[in-house]
Parts: structure tokens; C-alpha cells; sequence
């Protein structure tokens, strides 16, 4: 399972979530210093509205079999929200992923307003692809109010900048490995992760079900917080399968290995 915590990191218990602060929000989406990659990946989270509590998103192929989980993880947050106020953002989702996504076809989102209370709204969503459910999440949100709070102590972990980008690891592990995978885990990214304790996915070890990873969005944001929460969201489906192999040693890209990551919990 996934379970994660702060809406910043999940089950790979990230040890925080290694921000740029965002610009302007008039400079919203057309930064010049933005990259390619970072701009298809915002245009990615810009769901089409057909009617209401009815959206569409598009789909990108990221080298794997199916659609990347965070991105219907992300899209659907992106629907709940569009149907909340602004005043209340994402405190917790529950989600389960039903059947693989097709990269080839977009996505619809359909939201249920399950209920609308004096400090908190709940949200269902379905995610459905050529007539069927491949994804469900229940969603909670919360006006922001004083109350007691507590949270994990951060980790005792290196900083970012002491740190080697995953990037750059993955060049030097992938050195003899054929073209496919190559281009698949070198691929520019939306997001720059730099690991803890780096871990090689074609040798990996046997270890602690345990990675911490600073990570950070590859260009500036729009000053958009509820967005932010999305992009989290998003991200949160990173480092998982490689996380939950470790106890046992095992690679998810041997030929004997069938992975999948079935639900999926932030707070």
C-alpha cells in the first residue's frame, strides 16, 4: 500500500519536500525560465471542464506500461478542488487504483459532492477511461482554523545541496543498460530528487522499507497553493515500488516481477 504524510511526501517517508518558492502570480504559466517539461506537466493538471463537477485531463506516456499513478492521483485532486472554496483546502485523500490507465486516451473526472458542512467538505471522484472506473478517491477539506496540532520530528538527514541529483545517478547506473529503459528513466523531469541514500533500481539491495528523498519542482510554480497541494499530490507517487522492494532485495524491473501499488493515503 502507499500511505503518506503532510500531503509533502509518502511511504518512502521523504524526508521534506524541497520547494522554489513560486513567482508572480501574474507570471502564472508563461515564465520563460520555465522548462518545456515543466510546462507540459502544469498544461497536464489543467483539466478541461465540460460540465459541472465533469472534467477531462490528457494522458502522458512516461516509459512505463500504463499512466503514471500520481498523475490521476494529481488531476483527480485538481477536479475535488475546482468544486470546493478556496477557503478550504485538501486535509486528507483516500484513493485505490481499480484497472491501468491507457496513455493513449484522456481521462475523465467525475465529482460527487458528498457533503458540504460548516468547516469541512468531502469529495468523491471517479476516474474513468473508455467506459470504465480505473480509479476512486475520497477526499476531506478543511477551513483553516486554530486548533491543536502536532506532527513527525524531520528527519535527521543531509541537506539537498549536499547531496547528488538522482539524474545524474541514474546516468551512471544505466551506463550498459539498453536504449529502452535508458531513455525511459533519463527522461527529463518535472522534478529534481535528490536521495538520501542513493539506491540503484537494477541492483538495489536489501534494506529498511525506508527512502528519504529531498525533492523540488524543476522551475518556478504558480502562486497557487491549492495547486501546490495537486503538485504534491502528483509527486507523492514517486520512489514507491523501489521503497517497498527493499526488504526484500528485489528489483521491480526483473523479468519476474509484477508490481503494482493498489491505494494510496496523504493527510
Amino acid at each position: 500500500g502507499r500511505t503518506a504524510g503532510g500531503l509533502c511526501s509518502r511511504c518512502a517517508r521523504a524526508g521534506g519536500a524541497w520547494l522554489v518558492l513560486p513567482a508572480n502570480r501574474a507570471e502564472r504559466l508563461q515564465s520563460r525560465a520555465m522548462s518545456t517539461v515543466l510546462q507540459d506537466f502544469l498544461d497536464l493538471l489543467n483539466l478541461e471542464y465540460l460540465e459541472d463537477n465533469l472534467f477531462r485531463g490528457q494522458s502522458r506516456d512516461l516509459g512505463g506500461r500504463s499512466v503514471f499513478g500520481g498523475q490521476v492521483l494529481g488531476q483527480s485532486l485538481v477536479a475535488a478542488t475546482r468544486t470546493v472554496s478556496e477557503d478550504r483546502p485538501p486535509n486528507s485523500l483516500h484513493a485505490y487504483f481499480l484497472r491501468p490507465g491507457d496513455m493513449e486516451a484522456p481521462i475523465v473526472y467525475d465529482v460527487e459532492r458528498s457533503r458540504d458542512g460548516g468547516s469541512f467538505s468531502w469529495r468523491r471522484v471517479k476516474a474513468i477511461q473508455h467506459g470504465q472506473q480505473i480509479f476512486s478517491m475520497m477526499a476531506s477539506f478543511h477551513v483553516e482554523e486554530p486548533g491543536l496540532a502536532h506532527q513527525a520530528s524531520m528527519p535527521d538527514v543531509p541537506m539537498p545541496e549536499a547531496l547528488e541529483d538522482e539524474q545524474s545517478l541514474r546516468k551512471r547506473w544505466l551506463e550498459d543498460c539498453p536504449d529502452r529503459l535508458r531513455r525511459a528513466f533519463l527522461r527529463e523531469s518535472a522534478f529534481e530528487f535528490r536521495p538520501v541514500r542513493p539506491t540503484n533500481p537494477l541492483n538495489p539491495g536489501q534494506g529498511e522499507p525506508a527512502h528519504s528523498v529531498w525533492f523540488r519542482a524543476s522551475g518556478t510554480l504558480p502562486d497557487d497553493p491549492m495547486f501546490h497541494r495537486c503538485v504534491l499530490a502528483y509527486a507523492s507517487d514517486y520512489n514507491l515500488l523501489l521503497t517497498a522492494m527493499l526488504p526484500h532485495g528485489r528489483s521491480f524491473l526483473q523479468p519476474n516481477m509484477i508490481v503494482a501499488s493498489l491505494d494510496h493515503a496523504l493527510w
